[in-house]
Order: structure tokens, then sequence, then C-alpha cells
């Protein structure tokens, strides 16, 4: 199984990855488990990597009708972070995915910094169902603060497969 179930997937990987992460029931992965396909774990290596330039005058758009937060360089959109409401004050964040020329730019980074800047403003919290965000958060313990104790969503602790 996949993490980004019920999102489109760029490929489908034919073996797993290095990356697995544990999900618990209520976040909609009723077996715990959930392995990275090849493009989840490019954006992976992205947000645990060296710091990048921001190389692109990047845009982020919240399309709150749709549940996803674009990021647009120039006319193009690029990137995107699903997300759904969970209450009034929380965020489920799904997936995210950037287009195959865009990546190891930094976009995906730029991406999760501002939609998690965006919800702090918002003063809400996230679930995160993303393991891309996950991994962020992780590397950047200042926005642990905005995932919702009661439904943390992907378990800390991203582990190497054999």
């Amino acid at each position: 199984m996949t993490i980004n179930e019920g999102a489109p997937s760029m490929t489908d990987a034919a073996e797993p990855t290095r990356y697995a992460f544990a999900y618990p029931a209520e976040a909609g992965y009723p077996d715990e488990k959930g392995t990275l396909d090849q493009d989840q774990a490019v954006l992976v290596d992205e947000v645990i990597g060296e710091p990048h330039a921001r190389a692109f005058d990047l845009h982020v758009v919240n399309d709150e009708k749709l549940g996803i937060y674009d990021a647009i360089v120039g006319d193009r959109e690029v990137a995107g972070l699903t997300y759904n409401v969970a209450g009034n004050n929380r965020l489920v964040l799904l997936a995210t995915s950037v287009i195959p020329e865009f990546r190891k730019q930094g976009i995906a980074t730029e991406l999760i910094r501002r939609v998690l800047d965006d919800v702090r403003a918002q003063r809400k919290t996230v679930t995160t169902r993303c393991p891309i965000v996950r991994t962020f958060i992780e590397h950047n313990p200042e926005y642990a603060d905005l995932i919702d104790r009661e439904h943390p969503g992907a378990t800390r602790g991203r582990t190497h497969l054999p």
C-alpha cells in the first residue's frame, strides 16, 4: 500500500523505497503501514537534504473548494499539497506532489513551509497523513506544535527498509 492512496501518483513504483512510515488506524490506514513510492522518496530526500536556494518566484494559492495548496511558478502549477478539512480547527494534510522537472529544487520544502505558516496564522492544527510533511516537521521542530495531539496522523520514525 502506498501512502499516497486516493491521490494521483506521478509514477507507479515497481519496488518499495527505503522509507516506511507507521500510521495509526485513525489516520485511514488500518494496516498501520505505508511504504513510499519513488516519487515520494525523492520529495522526502529534498526536505531532509541541504537547504536549497530559492530559484523560482513561487506563489502559493489555497484553493479551499478543491482542498489543495498550489505552488505556482509564472503561470504554471508546479506542485500541490492536498488536504481535507476536519472540523473548524484542523486540516488533514494528505499528499505533496511536485512535477518531476521541478523536483530537487526546494519547491516541496517551500510549499510545505508556507502551508504550515498559513495553518499557524489561522490558529489551526494538522493531521499529517503525508509522509513528506511529517518528515519536514521532524526536521523543522518549530512546526511540531501544529500537529494535532489527538489526531497526529503518520507517526514519527522514518525507517529504512532492507
